[in-house]
């Protein structure tokens, strides 16, 4: 197993006034290197499951969540979610196609832990789209949360033609307080320019399918460069990958998961996450990610299993 420790230098070659940043070295299998690490909790290669990036609009969002798709009603999807709230998971993500926002809300109600601290994605459906029938699509995804706000709305998919009248109604609904950030799912850079050039509000979130087998660095840059927070879903690729032999090598190094390695992966691109169990173990394991740092050859290593598969659809078939 590779050795694998850390040892702060005392020794800071950038930024040496700001607390924000040490400098570190670690050893991996005898080597030493070293490495500028961010210390503010806002950053994803440091911390924990308490970590939360800050969108465009102030508001903060945790960068690891829990994502409840296709986990069952009632109890299965009780069950995860308290758990993952049991083991400090702070970001729970689900929508009105999943069926199970009743016991989302359920479970954050009753974890005891205060509302301002769990933070809630739901979205917005594609029978749902245009202004009218998305603000009733929030007030009612609302009343089966039990909650009187959501952290952040998203419309799920660029449903064409009545995309700009439903991003209309998310703004609105932001403005009542009903969701504190709104954002957008499944955007492609075209219609996020669409967006941009018919609104002054600027999605605060694209929620996209990502992974090193879908590395979508030319939307990730965009994003960047407008200060929207890209979130990855299916980050696991719904284990289609998780036996990769590439991804195996980087995980044996660091004495890992694949599972682990393809969530930091998402981490130090600055990407958040949402990865999908109802199992206990699972939960936990996509939970421990912050003792290890993917170094600069095991991320190039990874950015080039990019191979444009997708296991969800394809929204850049949507004009």
């Amino acid at each position: 197993m590779p050795s694998y420790g850390w040892l702060e230098s005392p020794n800071v070659n950038r930024n040496q006034t700001d607390p924000r940043w040490r400098s570190f070295r670690y050893c991996v299998n005898g080597a030493a290197w070293s490495m500028l690490l961010s210390m503010d909790d806002s950053m994803p290669i440091s911390g924990s499951l308490a970590a939360r990036a800050t969108l465009n609009d102030g508001n903060r969002m945790p960068w690891v969540g829990l994502g409840v798709y296709r986990i069952g009603t009632g109890k299965p999807c009780l069950r995860a979610v308290t758990h993952a709230l049991t083991l400090g998971y702070r970001h729970i993500d689900t929508a009105a196609l999943y069926g199970n926002e009743e016991d989302v809300g359920r479970a954050v109600r009753e974890s005891g832990i205060p509302r301002e601290q769990v933070f809630i994605t739901t979205k917005l459906w594609n029978s749902d789209h245009g202004y009218a029938s998305a603000i009733r699509a929030c007030n009612a995804s609302l009343a089966r949360l039990k909650l009187d706000y959501v952290d952040l709305y998203l419309i799920h998919w660029p449903e064409s033609g009545r995309r700009l009248d439903s991003w209309r109604a998310l703004v609105e609904l932001r403005r009542q307080g009903k969701c504190r950030s709104i954002g957008v799912s499944n955007y492609t850079i075209a219609h996020l320019k669409e967006l941009m050039a018919n609104s002054e509000v600027v999605p605060a979130v694209n929620q996209v399918e990502f992974s090193p087998f879908l590395f979508q660095r030319e939307l990730l840059d965009f994003c960047r460069a407008h200060a929207i927070q890209l979130e990855a879903y299916c980050p696991l690729t719904h284990g289609a990958k998780l036996d990769d032999p590439v991804v195996g090598s980087v995980a044996r190094r660091h004495d890992k998961t694949a599972a682990q390695v393809l969530l930091r992966w998402a981490l130090q691109h600055e990407v958040a996450v949402i990865p999908k169990s109802s199992q206990p173990a699972r939960i936990e394991e996509n939970a421990d990610l912050f003792d290890f740092v993917l170094d600069a050859r095991d991320m190039a290593t990874l950015d080039a299993l990019h191979a444009g598969f997708r296991t969800c659809w394809d929204p850049t078939r949507v004009a």
